[in-house]
């Protein structure tokens, strides 16, 4: 399975040393959260003075351009690979910065979800790379990193072959 590149990333590749910095977005969504919670992994661009808030400015998945800023957080990502053969997984490492959010982690009791995209600094909203869908299925906490893993359902996992609509199994359908 391929994926495709802008150009501008298949030359940012392709040079040496290249100006173009590469941005993990991470959205995570909980119906128990007010709002989803947004997060990037560069500070290029200030979103307030007081308090002092770096983010990023994208439209990806609805977000509004300055209403819904991706805010900048110490993170390190390892993005979901392409095997066929495997589901898709991935690490999300958080920087442990405040006691906030390890309340948070620890407040869930089902599993958010969690989508990340790979955006070029200088083109924010043109998305290199996207995995949807994936599921927080654990966490590891200590003083100075929160380690969260994500994973999707194993295709394997999809009964086969799917149900039918029959009447033995559906009789309201077949009057």
């Amino acid at each position: 399975m391929s994926r495709r590149l802008s150009m501008n990333a298949r030359l940012a590749h392709e040079e040496e040393y290249s100006g173009e910095i590469e941005v993990a977005l991470i959205l995570i969504e909980h119906p128990e959260l007010e709002a989803p919670i947004r997060l990037s992994t560069d500070n290029a661009v200030r979103i307030s003075v007081d308090p002092e808030i770096y983010g990023t400015l994208s439209t990806w998945k609805g977000a509004r351009y300055a209403e819904d800023p991706w805010l900048w957080v110490v993170a390190s990502v390892v993005l979901p690979g392409e095997a066929e053969d495997a589901p898709a997984q991935a690490t999300l490492v958080l920087e442990n910065l405040d006691a906030g959010m390890v309340e948070l982690v620890r407040s869930f009791t089902d599993p958010a979800t969690v989508s990340m995209a790979v955006v070029l600094a200088s083109s924010p909203n043109k998305v290199e790379m996207e995995a949807t869908g994936l599921q927080i299925v654990s966490a590891e906490i200590t003083a100075g990193e929160i380690v969260l893993s994500l994973s999707r359902d194993e295709i394997e996992l999809e009964p086969f072959p799917s149900g039918r609509l029959t009447r033995h199994r559906f009789p309201g359908l077949h009057l």
